[in-house]
């Protein structure tokens, strides 16, 4: 089936008749298009730290529990994943396969000894990271580095990630760090990676450094405030005191990112899969937008990722609200098509099937 879509395409809102010709989008149109969907056009989601294959932290891949929650990806109307981290060695059909989203990810961890999940990335010395890290950035675009971990655990030194960060963009690659401790953040933002992950307790004095050289915040806002209720219930130690100081400030450091003009990009970070809604709209609870939220989610991460959006020549991806997502997010837990490489793979009341 050849798919057509109709309607007011974001992020201008501008009305598009919209052909998918292959797995790219034309206003040409294309004899015996189906006509699958109309109203607001949106350019496919994104997830941009997810971390599917696995059940729980330090398990192995496993392919058949990779296939699966990469489906509950696309019911939520993700076309493209980012996976900065998998617990390993992908299939070779993991972001090709037509039914699963397309993908960029940053192989396996790359952390220092004593920390990051046993069984999960690779622990390594400080002066064996950088050229570590260019080379899993010259297979696959991009390497993750754990900048810290547990509280009292000392961070990766500013001199060495600004080593990783020189090595890496000579591969041509980017660098994502997980950081959830000040001296971490500040690290990174130091060396100037290219996305910090998580960011939680990031001195706010920093987002404007960030939005001048172009590192990207993913929050991963709704798993962090998520698990606020169950840490206020545990007894009082150095973690939850932790964990409570930089959580109960996410989302305001959040809101506070994006208007400074720091690229902030929608990641789920949790199980299940497929929770991009709701971190969405814990962006915009926070005080993000709405446009901006979605854009988070939307034609912003793609942009960031290499991915054009609603225009001729683009991936053909799109997910089809009845109304404007932005007036209402609720509309985002219901879209009338999901639309995958040209191909419809979701429709309200309906999934597709091979070949369709």
């Amino acid at each position: 089936m050849i798919t057509r879509i109709r309607g007011y395409a974001l992020p201008d809102g501008e009305y598009a008749d919209l052909y998918a010709d292959g797995d790219r989008w034309t206003t040409d149109p294309v004899p015996g298009a189906t006509l699958v969907a109309e109203g607001w056009l949106v350019p496919g989601l994104v997830d941009a730290h997810t971390h599917p294959g696995a059940a729980a932290p330090g398990q192995p891949m496993d392919a058949g529990l990779l296939r699966e929650q990469l489906h509950q990806h696309v019911d939520a109307g993700v076309t493209l994943i980012r996976s900065p981290g998998l617990p390993g060695e992908p299939p070779a059909w993991f972001g090709e396969d037509p039914d699963v989203p397309r993908a960029r990810h940053a192989g396996p961890w790359l952390a220092q000894h004593g920390q990051f999940f046993d069984g999960w990335g690779r622990r390594a010395d400080h002066g064996e990271l950088p050229a570590l890290a260019a080379a899993q950035a010259a297979r696959t675009g991009w390497a993750k580095i754990i900048a810290d971990w547990r509280v009292g655990d000392a961070a990766v030194p500013v001199d060495v990630l600004r080593a990783v960060v020189r090595e890496v963009h000579a591969a041509g690659g980017r660098v994502a760090v997980h950081s959830q401790h000040p001296e971490g953040g500040a690290a990174a933002v130091a060396a100037g990676v290219d996305s910090l992950e998580h960011g939680m307790c990031l001195d706010p004095g920093l987002l404007a450094r960030m939005a001048e050289q172009g590192t990207a915040l993913t929050p991963t806002l709704s798993v962090i405030t998520g698990s606020l209720r169950r840490r206020e219930n545990e007894p009082d130690s150095p973690a939850r005191t932790w964990y409570l100081s930089g959580a109960r400030v996410h989302g305001a450091l959040t809101a506070a990112a994006a208007e400074a003009g720091v690229r902030v990009l929608a990641g789920t970070d949790s199980l299940p899969h497929g929770g991009i809604v709701a971190e969405i709209r814990a962006l915009a609870a926070a005080g993000v937008k709405p446009h901006d939220a979605l854009a988070a989610a939307s034609w912003s991460a793609r942009e960031y990722l290499g991915l054009r959006g609603l225009e001729p020549g683009a991936p053909a991806d799109a997910v089809v609200y009845d109304r404007d997502p932005r007036e209402d997010l609720a509309q985002l837990a219901d879209p009338a098509a999901v639309v995958l490489r040209g191909r419809c793979v979701r429709r309200r009341g309906w999934v597709a099937g091979p070949g369709s």
